[in-house]
Protein backbone atom coordinates (compact mmCIF):
# COMPACT_ATOMS: atom_id res chain seq x y z
CA UNK A 1 0.00 0.00 0.00
CA UNK A 2 1.46 3.19 -0.45
CA UNK A 3 -0.55 6.14 1.27
CA UNK A 4 -0.44 9.73 0.06
CA UNK A 5 -0.14 8.99 -3.91
CA UNK A 6 -3.13 10.80 -4.61
CA UNK A 7 -3.50 13.29 -1.77
CA UNK A 8 -0.16 15.19 -0.84
CA UNK A 9 3.58 13.69 -0.34
CA UNK A 10 4.37 10.34 -0.02
CA UNK A 11 3.84 8.75 3.90
CA UNK A 12 5.52 5.80 4.54
CA UNK A 13 4.35 3.06 7.24
CA UNK A 14 6.11 0.48 9.34
CA UNK A 15 6.21 -3.00 8.14
CA UNK A 16 3.71 -4.15 10.91
CA UNK A 17 1.45 -0.79 10.14
CA UNK A 18 1.25 -1.89 6.43
CA UNK A 19 0.56 -5.60 7.22
CA UNK A 20 -1.89 -4.55 9.59
CA UNK A 21 -3.89 -2.64 6.99
CA UNK A 22 -3.29 -5.02 4.30
CA UNK A 23 -5.47 -7.43 6.92
CA UNK A 24 -8.26 -4.56 6.93
CA UNK A 25 -8.15 -4.13 3.35
CA UNK A 26 -8.37 -8.21 2.12
CA UNK A 27 -11.02 -8.29 4.80
CA UNK A 28 -13.19 -5.90 3.28
CA UNK A 29 -12.92 -6.81 -0.05
CA UNK A 30 -15.78 -8.63 0.00
CA UNK A 31 -17.82 -5.53 1.15
CA UNK A 32 -19.70 -4.14 -1.99
CA UNK A 33 -18.37 -0.53 -3.22
CA UNK A 34 -21.85 1.49 -3.27
CA UNK A 35 -20.68 4.84 -2.62
CA UNK A 36 -19.08 7.97 -3.94
CA UNK A 37 -18.78 11.25 -3.35
CA UNK A 38 -21.57 12.94 -4.16
CA UNK A 39 -23.56 9.69 -1.61
CA UNK A 40 -20.70 11.16 1.17
CA UNK A 41 -21.37 14.38 0.79
CA UNK A 42 -25.33 14.36 1.24
CA UNK A 43 -24.59 11.93 4.18
CA UNK A 44 -22.47 14.55 6.18
CA UNK A 45 -24.27 17.39 5.84
CA UNK A 46 -27.71 15.27 6.90
CA UNK A 47 -25.52 13.67 9.59
CA UNK A 48 -24.05 16.81 11.20
CA UNK A 49 -26.57 19.46 10.42
CA UNK A 50 -28.66 19.14 13.88
CA UNK A 51 -31.78 21.55 13.47
CA UNK A 52 -32.03 22.35 17.11
CA UNK A 53 -28.57 24.05 16.97
CA UNK A 54 -30.35 26.94 15.15
CA UNK A 55 -32.60 27.86 18.49
CA UNK A 56 -29.33 27.55 21.04
CA UNK A 57 -26.91 29.52 18.79
CA UNK A 58 -29.80 31.88 18.46
CA UNK A 59 -30.44 32.35 21.64
CA UNK A 60 -26.86 34.58 21.76
CA UNK A 61 -28.59 37.24 19.94
CA UNK A 62 -26.43 38.86 16.72
CA UNK A 63 -23.45 37.37 18.43
CA UNK A 64 -24.26 33.98 17.39
CA UNK A 65 -22.13 34.97 14.08
CA UNK A 66 -18.86 35.22 16.67
CA UNK A 67 -20.03 32.01 17.98
CA UNK A 68 -19.90 30.30 15.04
CA UNK A 69 -17.04 31.68 13.73
CA UNK A 70 -14.89 30.97 16.77
CA UNK A 71 -16.60 27.22 16.94
CA UNK A 72 -15.39 26.69 13.14
CA UNK A 73 -12.18 27.56 13.47
CA UNK A 74 -11.34 26.43 16.22
CA UNK A 75 -13.35 22.75 15.84
CA UNK A 76 -15.12 22.43 12.68
CA UNK A 77 -11.78 22.98 10.13
CA UNK A 78 -9.76 21.52 13.05
CA UNK A 79 -11.84 18.10 12.79
CA UNK A 80 -12.30 18.62 8.41
CA UNK A 81 -8.09 18.55 8.51
CA UNK A 82 -7.99 15.36 10.73
CA UNK A 83 -10.37 13.51 9.25
CA UNK A 84 -9.01 13.92 5.77
CA UNK A 85 -5.22 13.34 6.79
CA UNK A 86 -6.73 9.82 8.75
CA UNK A 87 -8.61 8.91 5.94
CA UNK A 88 -6.14 9.09 3.33
CA UNK A 89 -3.50 7.83 5.62
CA UNK A 90 -5.35 4.74 6.61
CA UNK A 91 -8.86 4.66 4.11
CA UNK A 92 -10.09 1.38 6.11
CA UNK A 93 -13.89 0.03 6.71
CA UNK A 94 -13.90 1.07 10.72
CA UNK A 95 -13.12 4.67 10.16
CA UNK A 96 -12.40 5.71 13.05
CA UNK A 97 -11.94 2.07 15.16
CA UNK A 98 -9.04 1.49 12.51
CA UNK A 99 -7.41 4.72 13.17
CA UNK A 100 -6.94 4.19 16.79
CA UNK A 101 -6.38 0.82 16.49
CA UNK A 102 -3.09 1.35 14.17
CA UNK A 103 -2.31 4.72 15.55
CA UNK A 104 -2.50 3.27 18.99
CA UNK A 105 -3.05 -0.03 20.17
CA UNK A 106 -6.07 -2.50 19.87
CA UNK A 107 -6.72 -1.82 23.51
CA UNK A 108 -7.54 2.20 22.29
CA UNK A 109 -9.35 1.00 19.51
CA UNK A 110 -11.53 -1.29 21.08
CA UNK A 111 -12.51 1.23 23.65
CA UNK A 112 -12.92 3.62 20.76
CA UNK A 113 -15.71 1.82 19.37
CA UNK A 114 -17.27 0.62 22.57
CA UNK A 115 -18.29 4.36 23.08
CA UNK A 116 -19.22 5.57 20.26
CA UNK A 117 -21.59 2.04 20.15
CA UNK A 118 -22.86 2.92 23.05
CA UNK A 119 -23.99 6.70 21.90
CA UNK A 120 -25.21 5.38 19.00
CA UNK A 121 -27.21 2.60 20.91
CA UNK A 122 -28.72 5.44 23.15
CA UNK A 123 -29.37 7.73 20.57
CA UNK A 124 -31.23 5.47 18.13
CA UNK A 125 -33.22 4.00 21.28
CA UNK A 126 -35.25 7.51 21.15
CA UNK A 127 -36.44 7.38 17.98
CA UNK A 128 -40.30 5.89 18.76
CA UNK A 129 -40.46 8.84 20.96
CA UNK A 130 -39.17 11.68 18.81
CA UNK A 131 -41.84 10.23 16.22
CA UNK A 132 -44.53 10.37 18.84
CA UNK A 133 -43.63 13.83 19.33
CA UNK A 134 -43.50 15.06 16.15
CA UNK A 135 -46.73 13.33 15.09
CA UNK A 136 -48.63 14.82 18.13
CA UNK A 137 -47.08 17.92 16.62
CA UNK A 138 -48.82 17.66 13.19
CA UNK A 139 -51.94 16.03 13.86
CA UNK A 140 -52.75 18.82 16.89
CA UNK A 141 -54.18 17.92 20.01
CA UNK A 142 -55.88 15.35 19.32
CA UNK A 143 -52.76 13.39 19.07
CA UNK A 144 -51.31 14.26 22.30
CA UNK A 145 -51.85 10.88 24.06
CA UNK A 146 -49.28 9.16 21.54
CA UNK A 147 -46.04 10.87 23.68
CA UNK A 148 -47.65 9.53 27.13
CA UNK A 149 -48.77 5.99 25.27
CA UNK A 150 -46.32 3.56 26.28
CA UNK A 151 -47.26 0.96 23.53
CA UNK A 152 -47.50 3.93 20.75
CA UNK A 153 -44.20 4.41 22.27
CA UNK A 154 -43.37 0.81 21.93
CA UNK A 155 -45.07 0.27 18.63
CA UNK A 156 -42.95 3.04 16.64
CA UNK A 157 -39.88 1.98 17.97
CA UNK A 158 -40.53 -1.62 16.87
CA UNK A 159 -41.16 -0.49 13.71
CA UNK A 160 -39.12 2.23 12.49
CA UNK A 161 -36.07 -0.35 14.21
CA UNK A 162 -37.03 -3.03 12.10
CA UNK A 163 -36.95 -1.07 9.18
CA UNK A 164 -33.49 0.23 9.98
CA UNK A 165 -32.60 -3.54 10.41
CA UNK A 166 -34.28 -4.52 6.86
CA UNK A 167 -32.42 -1.59 5.04
CA UNK A 168 -29.17 -1.91 6.72
CA UNK A 169 -29.24 -5.91 6.06
CA UNK A 170 -29.99 -4.96 2.33
CA UNK A 171 -27.01 -3.00 2.31
CA UNK A 172 -26.60 0.73 0.89
CA UNK A 173 -27.49 0.17 -2.32
CA UNK A 174 -31.28 0.74 -0.84
CA UNK A 175 -29.32 2.77 2.65
CA UNK A 176 -27.77 5.57 0.08
CA UNK A 177 -30.71 6.64 -0.98
CA UNK A 178 -32.87 6.23 2.15
CA UNK A 179 -29.00 9.17 3.33
CA UNK A 180 -29.82 10.41 -0.06
CA UNK A 181 -33.43 11.45 0.46
CA UNK A 182 -33.17 12.60 3.86
CA UNK A 183 -30.51 15.15 2.96
CA UNK A 184 -32.06 16.57 -0.06
CA UNK A 185 -34.97 17.18 2.44
CA UNK A 186 -32.41 18.66 4.75
CA UNK A 187 -31.67 21.17 1.99
CA UNK A 188 -35.21 21.96 0.86
CA UNK A 189 -36.47 22.84 4.36
CA UNK A 190 -33.26 24.70 5.13
CA UNK A 191 -33.77 26.42 1.60
CA UNK A 192 -37.10 27.95 2.81
CA UNK A 193 -35.75 29.20 5.82
CA UNK A 194 -32.78 31.45 4.19
CA UNK A 195 -35.32 32.71 1.52
CA UNK A 196 -37.90 33.49 3.89
CA UNK A 197 -36.31 37.07 5.13
CA UNK A 198 -35.60 37.56 2.19
CA UNK A 199 -38.89 37.37 1.00
CA UNK A 200 -40.53 39.28 4.18
CA UNK A 201 -38.10 41.83 3.69
CA UNK A 202 -39.15 42.60 -0.37
CA UNK A 203 -42.65 42.11 1.11
CA UNK A 204 -42.81 44.58 3.93
CA UNK A 205 -43.42 41.96 6.53
CA UNK A 206 -40.23 42.36 8.34
CA UNK A 207 -38.63 45.69 8.73
CA UNK A 208 -34.84 45.27 8.26
CA UNK A 209 -33.02 42.18 8.43
CA UNK A 210 -28.50 41.42 8.58
CA UNK A 211 -27.56 38.02 8.62
CA UNK A 212 -24.20 38.95 9.28
CA UNK A 213 -24.46 41.76 11.74
CA UNK A 214 -21.95 40.87 14.67
CA UNK A 215 -21.96 41.80 18.40
CA UNK A 216 -18.73 41.45 20.04
CA UNK A 217 -19.91 38.91 23.06
CA UNK A 218 -18.58 38.68 26.48
CA UNK A 219 -16.46 36.24 28.10
CA UNK A 220 -18.38 33.82 30.66
CA UNK A 221 -18.80 31.01 31.77
CA UNK A 222 -22.25 30.68 29.99
CA UNK A 223 -20.66 31.56 26.38
CA UNK A 224 -17.78 29.12 27.14
CA UNK A 225 -20.48 26.22 27.30
CA UNK A 226 -22.45 27.55 24.26
CA UNK A 227 -19.11 27.65 22.51
CA UNK A 228 -17.94 24.29 23.70
CA UNK A 229 -21.98 23.14 22.11
CA UNK A 230 -21.34 24.56 18.90
CA UNK A 231 -18.04 23.11 18.76
CA UNK A 232 -18.27 19.33 19.16
CA UNK A 233 -21.80 19.73 19.60
CA UNK A 234 -23.30 21.17 16.60
CA UNK A 235 -20.19 20.40 13.93
CA UNK A 236 -18.84 17.19 14.90
CA UNK A 237 -19.28 14.15 12.48
CA UNK A 238 -17.25 14.37 9.66
CA UNK A 239 -15.26 11.06 11.35
CA UNK A 240 -18.96 8.99 10.52
CA UNK A 241 -18.83 8.15 6.75
CA UNK A 242 -14.89 6.89 7.08
CA UNK A 243 -16.45 4.13 9.13
CA UNK A 244 -17.97 2.69 5.78
CA UNK A 245 -14.75 3.15 4.02
CA UNK A 246 -14.54 -0.43 2.88
CA UNK A 247 -17.83 0.53 0.95
CA UNK A 248 -16.86 3.76 -0.48
CA UNK A 249 -15.21 3.98 -4.08
CA UNK A 250 -11.89 5.32 -3.96
CA UNK A 251 -12.25 5.85 -0.35
CA UNK A 252 -9.09 8.13 0.38
CA UNK A 253 -9.71 10.46 -2.18
CA UNK A 254 -13.71 10.43 -2.14
CA UNK A 255 -13.86 10.98 2.04
CA UNK A 256 -11.14 14.11 1.27
CA UNK A 257 -13.31 15.20 -1.38
CA UNK A 258 -16.94 15.10 0.49
CA UNK A 259 -15.04 16.68 3.54
CA UNK A 260 -13.89 19.54 1.20
CA UNK A 261 -17.45 20.10 -0.46
CA UNK A 262 -19.46 19.58 2.40
CA UNK A 263 -18.24 21.99 5.27
CA UNK A 264 -18.50 25.63 3.68
CA UNK A 265 -22.46 24.60 3.11
CA UNK A 266 -22.41 22.98 6.53
CA UNK A 267 -21.45 26.31 8.06
CA UNK A 268 -23.49 28.10 5.63
CA UNK A 269 -26.56 26.24 6.74
CA UNK A 270 -26.02 27.33 10.40
CA UNK A 271 -24.69 30.82 10.30
CA UNK A 272 -27.82 31.51 7.94
CA UNK A 273 -30.20 29.48 9.53
CA UNK A 274 -29.53 31.14 12.94
CA UNK A 275 -29.52 34.54 11.38
CA UNK A 276 -33.24 33.99 10.57
CA UNK A 277 -33.92 32.83 14.02
CA UNK A 278 -32.65 35.93 14.92
CA UNK A 279 -34.59 38.04 12.70
CA UNK A 280 -37.86 36.69 13.37
CA UNK A 281 -38.07 35.42 17.24
CA UNK A 282 -37.24 37.20 20.28
CA UNK A 283 -33.70 35.66 21.82
CA UNK A 284 -35.99 35.09 24.99
CA UNK A 285 -38.75 33.34 23.24
CA UNK A 286 -37.34 30.91 21.48
CA UNK A 287 -38.21 27.17 21.06
CA UNK A 288 -35.07 25.16 21.92
CA UNK A 289 -37.02 21.98 20.53
CA UNK A 290 -38.65 23.65 17.49
CA UNK A 291 -37.23 26.81 16.83
CA UNK A 292 -37.52 25.26 12.89
CA UNK A 293 -41.88 25.28 12.81
CA UNK A 294 -41.16 28.02 14.95
CA UNK A 295 -39.90 30.33 12.73
CA UNK A 296 -42.36 29.04 9.81
CA UNK A 297 -45.45 29.98 11.73
CA UNK A 298 -43.98 33.12 12.47
CA UNK A 299 -42.17 34.40 8.90
CA UNK A 300 -45.30 32.71 7.00
CA UNK A 301 -48.38 33.90 9.42
CA UNK A 302 -48.36 37.07 7.41
CA UNK A 303 -49.20 34.92 4.48
CA UNK A 304 -51.94 32.65 5.98
CA UNK A 305 -49.97 29.80 5.31
CA UNK A 306 -48.67 29.37 8.15
CA UNK A 307 -50.43 26.15 9.67
CA UNK A 308 -50.21 24.18 6.91
CA UNK A 309 -46.59 25.14 6.01
CA UNK A 310 -45.50 24.24 9.66
CA UNK A 311 -47.58 20.69 9.31
CA UNK A 312 -45.67 19.83 6.83
CA UNK A 313 -42.31 20.88 8.00
CA UNK A 314 -42.60 18.46 11.18
CA UNK A 315 -43.52 15.54 8.36
CA UNK A 316 -40.10 16.64 6.53
CA UNK A 317 -38.43 17.12 9.84
CA UNK A 318 -39.21 13.76 10.91
CA UNK A 319 -38.27 12.22 7.57
CA UNK A 320 -34.96 13.63 8.34
CA UNK A 321 -34.77 12.59 11.70
CA UNK A 322 -35.31 8.93 11.01
CA UNK A 323 -32.49 8.98 7.99
CA UNK A 324 -30.17 10.99 10.29
CA UNK A 325 -30.81 7.88 12.90
CA UNK A 326 -30.60 5.38 9.87
CA UNK A 327 -27.32 7.07 9.17
CA UNK A 328 -26.08 6.35 12.64
CA UNK A 329 -27.45 2.83 12.81
CA UNK A 330 -25.97 1.39 9.66
CA UNK A 331 -22.82 3.00 10.33
CA UNK A 332 -22.35 1.49 14.10
CA UNK A 333 -23.71 -1.45 13.37
CA UNK A 334 -20.06 -2.09 11.25
CA UNK A 335 -18.12 -1.97 14.32
CA UNK A 336 -19.01 -5.35 16.04
CA UNK A 337 -17.90 -6.82 12.20
CA UNK A 338 -15.12 -4.82 11.94
CA UNK A 339 -13.93 -6.04 15.74
CA UNK A 340 -14.78 -9.45 15.02
CA UNK A 341 -12.05 -9.64 12.32
CA UNK A 342 -9.58 -8.50 14.75
CA UNK A 343 -10.99 -11.54 17.42
CA UNK A 344 -11.90 -9.41 19.94
CA UNK A 345 -16.06 -10.30 19.57
CA UNK A 346 -16.81 -13.64 18.07
CA UNK A 347 -16.68 -14.40 14.40
CA UNK A 348 -20.68 -14.46 14.78
CA UNK A 349 -20.38 -10.70 14.97
CA UNK A 350 -18.39 -10.51 11.16
CA UNK A 351 -20.85 -13.28 9.18
CA UNK A 352 -22.07 -11.70 6.00
CA UNK A 353 -25.62 -12.06 4.29
CA UNK A 354 -24.73 -14.71 1.42
CA UNK A 355 -26.86 -12.12 -0.90
CA UNK A 356 -26.04 -8.83 0.57
CA UNK A 357 -22.74 -8.77 1.71
CA UNK A 358 -23.74 -7.25 5.06
CA UNK A 359 -22.95 -8.20 8.64
CA UNK A 360 -26.51 -9.23 9.44
CA UNK A 361 -25.83 -10.37 13.05
CA UNK A 362 -24.31 -7.12 14.31
CA UNK A 363 -27.08 -5.04 12.89
CA UNK A 364 -29.79 -7.47 14.06
CA UNK A 365 -27.31 -6.95 17.60
CA UNK A 366 -27.56 -3.23 17.64
CA UNK A 367 -31.02 -3.07 16.69
CA UNK A 368 -32.09 -5.18 19.48
CA UNK A 369 -29.92 -3.30 21.98
CA UNK A 370 -31.68 -0.35 20.78
CA UNK A 371 -35.10 -1.73 21.59
CA UNK A 372 -34.22 -2.94 24.50
CA UNK A 373 -33.05 0.41 26.04
CA UNK A 374 -36.07 1.81 24.71
CA UNK A 375 -38.34 -0.35 26.59
CA UNK A 376 -36.51 0.17 29.41
CA UNK A 377 -36.89 3.89 29.01
CA UNK A 378 -40.79 3.08 28.78
CA UNK A 379 -40.99 2.00 32.69
CA UNK A 380 -42.36 4.46 34.55
CA UNK A 381 -43.35 6.28 31.10
CA UNK A 382 -40.08 7.10 30.82
CA UNK A 383 -38.70 8.43 34.31
CA UNK A 384 -36.47 5.88 34.89
CA UNK A 385 -32.88 7.18 36.34
CA UNK A 386 -30.96 4.89 34.89
CA UNK A 387 -31.90 5.95 31.18
CA UNK A 388 -31.76 9.37 31.55
CA UNK A 389 -28.27 9.40 33.15
CA UNK A 390 -27.21 7.41 30.35
CA UNK A 391 -29.00 9.53 27.48
CA UNK A 392 -27.17 12.60 29.17
CA UNK A 393 -23.93 10.57 29.40
CA UNK A 394 -24.34 9.75 25.68
CA UNK A 395 -23.10 13.21 24.62
CA UNK A 396 -19.78 12.21 26.62
CA UNK A 397 -19.36 8.67 25.09
CA UNK A 398 -19.13 10.66 21.36
CA UNK A 399 -16.93 12.87 22.96
CA UNK A 400 -14.17 10.66 24.18
CA UNK A 401 -14.16 9.27 21.03
CA UNK A 402 -13.16 12.42 19.35
CA UNK A 403 -10.29 12.72 22.22
CA UNK A 404 -8.81 9.83 20.72
CA UNK A 405 -9.05 10.99 16.91
CA UNK A 406 -7.37 14.70 17.96
CA UNK A 407 -4.71 12.38 19.55
CA UNK A 408 -3.80 10.28 17.33
CA UNK A 409 -1.26 13.09 15.13
CA UNK A 410 -0.19 14.02 18.36
CA UNK A 411 0.60 10.62 20.21
CA UNK A 412 -0.01 8.26 18.15
CA UNK A 413 1.44 7.02 14.51
CA UNK A 414 4.86 5.61 15.70
CA UNK A 415 4.99 3.91 12.73
CA UNK A 416 5.09 6.46 10.15
CA UNK A 417 7.24 8.30 8.61
CA UNK A 418 7.30 11.43 7.92
CA UNK A 419 5.78 12.40 11.21
CA UNK A 420 2.18 14.56 11.37
CA UNK A 421 3.32 17.69 10.17
CA UNK A 422 3.23 20.64 12.52
CA UNK A 423 0.08 22.58 11.24
CA UNK A 424 -1.74 19.38 11.71
CA UNK A 425 -0.80 19.43 15.28
CA UNK A 426 -1.71 22.42 15.85
CA UNK A 427 -5.62 22.47 14.34
CA UNK A 428 -5.40 18.80 16.72
CA UNK A 429 -4.68 20.65 19.82
CA UNK A 430 -7.06 23.31 18.99
CA UNK A 431 -9.94 20.77 18.31
CA UNK A 432 -8.92 18.44 21.29
CA UNK A 433 -8.74 21.60 23.73
CA UNK A 434 -12.68 22.27 22.28
CA UNK A 435 -13.84 19.13 23.21
CA UNK A 436 -12.43 18.73 26.39
CA UNK A 437 -14.30 22.17 27.00
CA UNK A 438 -17.46 20.10 25.93
CA UNK A 439 -16.64 17.38 28.02
CA UNK A 440 -15.35 19.30 31.01
CA UNK A 441 -18.98 21.53 31.19
CA UNK A 442 -21.24 18.61 30.20
CA UNK A 443 -19.92 16.67 33.69
CA UNK A 444 -19.98 20.31 35.68
CA UNK A 445 -23.35 21.83 34.19
CA UNK A 446 -23.71 25.71 34.59
CA UNK A 447 -27.56 24.92 34.76
CA UNK A 448 -29.73 24.67 38.02
CA UNK A 449 -29.68 21.46 39.65
CA UNK A 450 -30.45 20.49 43.09
CA UNK A 451 -26.52 19.01 43.41
CA UNK A 452 -24.03 20.39 40.98
CA UNK A 453 -21.27 17.64 42.97
CA UNK A 454 -24.30 14.83 42.70
CA UNK A 455 -25.10 15.30 39.09
CA UNK A 456 -21.11 15.19 38.14
CA UNK A 457 -20.83 12.02 40.29
CA UNK A 458 -23.83 10.37 38.78
CA UNK A 459 -22.46 11.13 35.10
CA UNK A 460 -19.23 10.33 35.96
CA UNK A 461 -19.91 6.90 37.69
CA UNK A 462 -22.09 6.16 34.38
CA UNK A 463 -19.22 6.63 32.09
CA UNK A 464 -16.59 4.82 34.46
CA UNK A 465 -19.11 1.49 34.93
CA UNK A 466 -19.75 1.89 30.82
CA UNK A 467 -16.24 1.37 30.09
CA UNK A 468 -15.38 -0.72 32.72
CA UNK A 469 -17.69 -2.94 31.17
CA UNK A 470 -16.18 -2.65 28.00
CA UNK A 471 -13.22 -3.50 29.35
CA UNK A 472 -14.21 -6.65 30.79
CA UNK A 473 -15.33 -7.54 27.21
CA UNK A 474 -11.97 -7.19 26.09
CA UNK A 475 -10.73 -9.41 28.77
CA UNK A 476 -12.77 -12.08 27.96
CA UNK A 477 -11.91 -12.22 24.56
CA UNK A 478 -8.24 -12.16 24.89
CA UNK A 479 -9.04 -14.99 26.88
CA UNK A 480 -10.90 -16.64 24.56
CA UNK A 481 -8.25 -15.96 22.14
CA UNK A 482 -5.31 -17.56 24.36
CA UNK A 483 -7.42 -20.75 25.10
CA UNK A 484 -8.02 -20.99 21.20
CA UNK A 485 -4.49 -20.61 20.10
CA UNK A 486 -3.04 -22.95 23.23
Amino acid sequence: MTPGTDAGPRVALSTQLAEAEARVEARSASLRKELGVGDLVLTQILFIVGLSWIGVAGKLGPSHVVFWLLAIVLFYLPSAAVVMYLARLMPLEGGLYQWAKLGFSETVGFMLAWNLWLYVIVHTSEIGLECATYLAYALGPRAVWMTTSSWFVALATALLLSLMVLASTIGLAVGKWVHNAGAVVMLVVFGALLVLPVISLLTGHLSAYHPLRTVIPSVSLYNLNILGKLGFGALGGFEYVAILAGETKAPARAVRRSVVIAAPVVAFMFILGTSTVVAFIPTADIDLVGPLPQVLRAGFGPFGIAGQLVTVAIIMTLAMRVSQTNVSFTAVARLPMVAGWDRLLPPWFSKLHPKYRTPVNSIVLVGGCAFGIALLSLIGVGQAEAFQLLFNAGGMFYALTYVVMFAIPLFGLRGVTPRPPLWLKIVSTSGLLMTLLYVALSVFPIITVTSVASFALKISLVILAANLLGIAILASARRRSALAAS
